[in-house]
């Protein structure tokens, strides 16, 4: 397992992270390790997930289709007490 220093953490950091590992009842150092895990672990390369979509539904797309014309959008009704 590597160490880690981490230097010139202001008071307030200090106890926020002292108060949050008393909350969950683990020792200030098991919370910054889980903070750190929890906020890298979302870090990873994009999913790409357009590109796998659209490698997916490639085949099914077409110049056939045609999205139908939208509908003029209603008038709001009046909350004047006049009309």
């Amino acid at each position: 397992m590597a160490a880690l220093t981490i230097r010139n953490v202001d008071e307030a950091t200090k106890q926020a992270l002292r108060l949050r590992a008393a909350q969950h009842g683990v020792s200030m150092e098991e919370e910054a390790r889980r903070i750190l895990k929890g906020a890298l672990a979302h870090t990873g390369a994009p999913s790409r997930l357009g590109q796998r979509l659209l490698g997916r539904f490639a085949e099914m797309a077409s110049e056939e289709l045609v999205l139908p014309r939208r509908q003029a959008p209603r008038t709001p009704p009046s909350w004047d007490e006049r009309a």
